[in-house]
């Protein structure tokens, strides 16, 4: 298992402060942290909300909590309180990184906004998060399910017939904590060339029109508002989950090489040379031609006999596994998905380095379990001095 000492990693020597909660925020910095910066968490003391979000849980601590937070440290700062807002502003003015998900102009008040932080400390790099930016959509709460509402992306999920669906996970917190994590890095990167800091800013609305790809291309290159297609895919055709003799399988034929695979190991060669299917837009266009004549074929074996089959002949095909499955999986596959940070049991950085591994050094911390240390390191009194 790949791991790297306490201290490690490309990032070692950046601290975060991390003022951020829930989802979007602590995934980016969780994923700064394990390839080694100094991972600062700063939590009201009510604590991250994620820490009660149950069932299900590991102990009395939501396990959302602990998906996206270990190698990190807590502190407990009131940021109303006069003796904690001292501390909070020199942790911002020591910080390489300043990173929170409160609404725009929020931390204004307690003068650790850009501008007062800049101030302070002028080779920071800080990072906003927010629902909707800064302008005509600061005052909109910032919750995943209403910008998977409002962008767009519920009205492409579901059957054509059904209601609109939201996805399985807050996918836009999580895209968005990737991409603050990517303007973290490129800013750190200038940084290093210019000692300047600057101000990287992220949206949930923003990303996910980027993160719709070709569905919002379609509108804003093609004039085309695309609609609920089910699992079926909008320019291609088979690539989508298809029923068999035992369960479905999904097949995913995006070229004519794959198709011409897919048929031959149905036994349907000829279905390649006719015009009608002979290319990708034929294809598309005559799905509905084509559809019944493969079902026809796959009703003969089970799923999982034609997964080995296809697979066997080059054709992208995989089952529809649950959770489990997707974890035993990877672990068939020898991804070693599972990793212990402590002693919790978390999902594996996905980014695999050669010189310089992630690390899964500290557990998601117990709310304040560090406060007293980084106080001290701060120059304050810890709580038992006080």
């Amino acid at each position: 298992m790949e791991t790297s000492p306490p201290g490690s990693g490309p990032l070692s020597g950046i601290l975060v402060a991390d003022f951020s909660r829930v989802l979007a925020g602590p995934y980016a910095t969780m994923l700064l942290a394990d390839l080694g910066a100094d991972v600062i968490k700063v939590e009201s003391p009510a604590g991250d909300d994620t820490r009660h979000w149950v069932p299900p849980r590991r102990g009395s601590t939501g396990t959302y909590y602990l998906s996206v937070n270990r190698n990190k440290r807590s502190i407990v700062l009131d940021l109303s309180a006069e003796a904690d807002l001292p501390v909070a502003r020199e942790l911002a003015a020591r910080a390489d990184v300043f990173i929170h998900n409160f609404k725009p102009g929020g931390l204004d008040r307690f003068g650790l906004g850009y501008e007062a932080v800049s101030a302070l400390n002028p080779g920071c790099v800080y990072c906003s998060i927010s629902g909707f930016g800064t302008a005509g959509g600061a005052s909109l709460p910032g919750y995943d399910l209403l910008v998977q509402g409002m962008s767009g992306l519920m009205s492409l999920t579901g059957s054509a017939d059904g209601p609109p669906y939201r996805a399985g996970i807050s996918v836009f917190d999580v895209m968005t904590g990737l991409h603050s994590a990517i303007g973290i890095l490129a800013a750190l990167h200038h940084r290093s060339q210019t000692g300047a800091g600057q101000h990287v800013e992220t949206n949930l609305l923003s990303t996910a029109l980027s993160a719709l790809v070709n569905q919002t291309s379609a509108y804003v290159a093609g004039g085309v508002v695309p609609q609920r297609m089910g699992n079926a895919h909008l320019s291609l055709f088979p690539y989508e989950p298809l029923p068999t003799g035992e369960g479905s399988l999904i097949v995913a034929a995006g070229n004519d090489g794959q198709f011409r695979k897919l048929v031959a190991a149905l036994d349907l060669p000829e279905l390649a040379e006719d015009a009608r299917f002979s290319s990708v837009g034929q294809r598309n266009d005559n799905r509905e031609q084509l559809r019944p004549l493969l079902l026809e074929r796959l009703a003969t074996r089970s799923a999982q006999d034609w997964f080995r089959v296809l697979s066997d002949a080059g054709v992208p095909c995989g089952p529809i596994n649950d959770v489990r499955g997707g974890v035993q999986l990877a672990e068939e596959l020898g991804l070693e998905p599972v990793v212990l940070a402590g002693d919790v049991p978390t999902v594996r950085n996905p980014i695999s380095l050669s010189a310089t591994p992630a690390r899964y050094t500290n557990a998601p911390p117990g709310l304040d379990e560090h406060g007293d240390e980084i106080r001290a390191w701060l120059g304050f009194e810890t709580k038992e001095q006080s």
